[in-house]
């Protein structure tokens, strides 16, 4: 038998796990929903006592309380902040626990506070600056009921489960946010479970991705006691589908659930690293700093489109973005189309980094305008993935040399789990001042939900201000279709998009 102790996050208290609670009480499991001091109100407290360790102590004592003598296992489940006080509880009770469910929330690693979890990315510099400014107390406020999107995708929540969330928020004592959550080390021997929430930006392809790409703080989720399960749903999954969650719990406790793939000699080849469906001639290749110039034979001046990665892809990736199969497959196609194609490397390696990433896609269009063999005046940029997100401030009064911008697959909106609610990248605002510029936006038919309904945003935003917006259709196509997808429909629609580009540098 189960004994599931549920911890809620921030500002929530018990009465959030109500309904899956039971449901699981109904399959035959026993249920702990732990009221945390100073936040639940069946545990007041003082807030400027109040700390993680505190909320430590409230699961500890949730643990001890069962009598595991009698065979129950004790399954811990942790949503957003509450893995936290999840995994100092367990450290501490390794030998009592079963199994730790993180529920749509980061990997809290040990000395790191719960602030650097804060998906609020403005919110999260600005309790930054209070910290600095010595301030160590005090309490958070709950957000407003518009407010809860920038705390995770409230998609499938209804408006009156929504209304009940803000009514029964509280307030989050500063501490438990930013005392470092100190780990012995004995959690690491504790099978565990992922339950990733997909409309809020998570979904177990693309951890597999961030693996692929040899991130070393995700390698141990390629172990064995490591599962996944995925729900299609926003990021309070106890609100939005409370039996579906339930039957994925009661999984998870049985030791069900997805194994991700591992890297290593034995491994199959990644997909960002399979080769182009293209046969490209290769041209030579000149190294510029972060740039990579393939250059056809022949007179010059010649136009040149700049190729900008996705992400974010972990810090010493390698082989680099620039070097990956696709992105030298492209390059090389536009030099047999008379151009030069750069390909570039980038510092996004978080979602964090977006401000980064843009001033060395800038510093890296600057260094190819610069190289005499290229017309500085017929320039394409041409973005992929994650870095859809970039084309916003190419997009806001693109610059004159700026012939074209090509999309592959974009993300064209910050995911809800990535906190960017206030920041300037948001292309569906900027397609707006983009004017004449034309672009080309190749869509993936089987593109993951989230991320389609983006690019439809992008879409109807460019129909409504008559932008110069030209789709190229990949129906069957999946995200990074160069290497995922049948190759007979890649190739032509990769022929048919690098011809429009052709087109606007040399008309």
């Amino acid at each position: 038998m189960q004994v599931f102790i549920l911890v809620a996050g921030a500002f929530t208290g018990a009465h959030v796990w109500r309904e899956t609670a039971a449901r699981l009480v109904a399959a035959g499991s026993a249920v702990h929903a732990v009221p945390l001091t100073g936040v639940d109100p069946a545990r007041p407290g003082e807030a400027a006592h109040v700390s993680l360790e505190t909320h430590i102590e409230d699961v500890i004592a949730a643990v001890d309380a069962v009598d595991v003598t009698s065979g129950r296992e004790i399954v811990l489940v942790g949503h957003d902040y509450g893995i936290h006080p999840v995994l100092g509880a367990a450290d501490r009770r390794a030998e009592r626990v079963a199994r730790v469910v993180y529920l749509d929330c980061g990997m809290p690693q040990n000395g790191v506070p719960a602030l650097a979890a804060v998906p609020d990315q403005a919110l999260r510099a600005r309790l930054t600056e209070r910290l600095e400014a010595g301030e160590r107390e005090g309490v958070l406020a709950p957000p407003a009921p518009d407010e809860w999107e920038r705390w995770g995708s409230t998609d499938g929540v209804s408006e009156a489960a929504l209304k009940r969330l803000t009514a029964l928020a509280a307030p989050q004592p500063l501490r438990t946010l930013t005392q470092p959550l100190r780990l012995a080390g004995a959690v690491a021997a504790i099978p565990v479970t992922g339950v990733l929430c997909a409309r809020n930006g998570a979904t177990i392809d693309l951890v597999q991705m961030r693996v692929d790409f040899g991130d070393p703080a995700l390698a141990v989720l390629t172990e064995p006691q490591v599962s996944f399960f995925e729900l299609p749903t926003g990021h309070w999954p106890m609100l939005s589908c409370p039996e579906a969650l339930a039957d994925v719990l009661l999984r998870a406790a049985a030791g069900e659930g997805h194994r991700l793939r591992p890297t290593g000699e034995d491994a199959p080849v990644p997909a960002h690293l399979r080769p182009f469906p293209l046969d490209v001639p290769e041209v030579p290749r000149d190294r510029k700093g972060h740039v990579d110039l393939h250059v056809p034979e022949g007179g010059s001046p010649r136009p040149a489109v700049v190729f900008v990665h996705g992400g974010p892809v972990p810090a010493g990736a390698r082989p680099s973005p620039r070097e990956w199969p696709t992105l030298v497959g492209y390059a090389r196609l536009a030099a047999a189309e008379g151009l030069i194609g750069a390909t570039l490397d980038h510092r996004l390696h978080d979602v964090a980094d977006y401000e980064r990433a843009a001033s060395d896609i800038a510093a890296g269009v600057e260094l190819v305008r610069a190289d005499a063999r290229v017309d500085a005046d017929r320039i394409a940029l041409w973005f992929f993935s994650g870095s859809g997100l970039l084309t916003a401030d190419w997009l806001t009064q693109p610059p004159a040399w700026l012939r074209c911008l090509a999309a592959s697959y974009p993300i064209l909106a910050p995911l809800p789990a990535w906190g960017m609610t206030g920041s300037r990248f948001h292309p569906a605002k900027a397609v707006g001042q983009a004017g004449p510029l034309p672009v080309v936006l190749l869509r993936a038919g089987r593109e993951a939900p989230e991320i389609a309904a983006t690019v439809e945003a992008f879409v109807t935003a460019a129909d409504a201000c008559a932008a110069r917006l030209e789709l190229v259709d990949v129906p069957n196509g999946h995200h990074g279709f160069e290497t995922l997808s049948a190759q007979e429909e890649t190739r032509p629609a990769l022929h048919h998009a690098m011809r429009s580009v052709v087109t606007h540098l040399t008309r």
